[in-house]
């Protein structure tokens, strides 16, 4: 019993990173969501696009070279060069601005006063254009992505853990690093929302965006600086989940796992998506420790969204959700 106990731990640890990084992918989703009041399908994609990019800059890779050697038959690759990790994860970044800014222009600012559902199912068509772009522009290969993050298991807490319990826990140097990166953008973007004007402003544009413009605060630029700043904090998740399991085109099925946690946590609440994340990344992994055996196993599928749709039942907010109640 108590060397079970002890490899419940090691899980427990573990699940907390997975939650991290599943929170990441959520708070580009919470952020949309509160400066626009819709749901971003796109988000996952984001995150897989600005990995995509990050990696083509980091290696110098020809933009659209498939297409140009196909058209013209020429042989074009690579530039010739390599860029440094924190160069081309500020130019990525700033791809990721410039997207912001086309996505407004291009899509949002036609939308404006529109059902939620009517924007809803432009992040569907968004999420499948950019999946497109992305596999034109870099390739459908999967890619390493090495920004010198720390990587395989840590030998402090290996030897900590083995002194206290005889066993030697494994826990992968980069979800730490993923997680500190987490806390750090967390504190970030809650000081941000609650202390800034910007953030006061975002706040009011999800309640009523015509309300919002007649008392003079500028739709387009609160669009573009969320979407920009969503666009960042997508860049950092693929960063880590690219640098974890290889920047492939499953990247953006990550968004799916974000949505239990979301309903967890509440769709306007920043630091819910960190609650929330950690509750299904501890839940599903301690479910599949000691449930999974007695069920076949895998259940790390489905836990999250049983979960989730118990939430919707009993209490459909989330936990940090705000509660909506209608006068009739």
């Amino acid at each position: 019993m108590m060397e079970q106990l002890i490899f419940a731990g090691e899980v427990f640890l573990n699940g907390l990173m997975t939650g991290v990084m599943y929170a990441l992918v959520a708070l580009g989703f919470v952020l949309i969501f509160k400066a626009s009041g819709v749901f971003n399908y796109a988000q996952g994609v984001l995150a897989l696009f600005a990995a995509l990019t990050l990696v083509g800059i980091q290696k110098g890779q020809v933009p659209f070279a498939d297409l140009i050697n196909a058209v013209f038959g020429s042989r074009l690759e690579q530039f010739g060069w390599t860029v440094p990790a924190a160069l081309a994860i500020v130019l990525a970044a700033l791809v990721m601005v410039l997207l912001a800014f086309l996505i407004e222009t291009l899509i949002l600012q036609h939308l404006v006063g529109q059902a939620p559902i009517i924007l809803f199912m432009a992040t569907i068509g968004l999420a499948y254009f950019l999946e497109g772009l992305g596999d034109v522009m870099w390739g459908a290969n999967i890619k390493a992505l090495d920004v010198g993050l720390p990587q395989g298991i840590s030998d402090g807490i290996e030897q900590v853990t083995a002194g206290w319990f005889g066993y030697g826990y494994f826990i992968d140097r980069l979800d730490i690093w993923a997680t500190i990166i987490a806390a750090a953008l967390v504190c970030a973007l809650v000081l941000f929302s609650q202390y800034t004007r910007q953030g006061r402003a975002m706040r009011a544009v999800a309640d009523d965006h015509q309300a919002a413009l007649s008392v003079g605060i500028s739709l387009r630029f609160i669009w573009v600086m969320v979407w920009s700043i969503a666009g960042f904090v997508a860049l950092v998740a693929g960063i880590m989940w690219g640098t974890k399991s290889g920047v492939q085109f499953s990247l953006s099925l990550i968004a799916l796992k974000a949505l239990p946690l979301l309903m967890l946590g509440g769709f306007t609440s920043i630091p819910g998506a960190i609650v929330g994340g950690l509750i299904i990344g501890v839940g599903e992994k301690l479910f599949e420790f000691f449930i999974g055996p007695m069920v076949g196993g895998a259940t790390e599928n489905w836990f999250a969204y049983v979960l989730a749709l118990l939430f919707l039942v009993f209490r459909p907010q989330g936990l940090f959700g705000e509660r909506i109640i209608e006068r009739v």
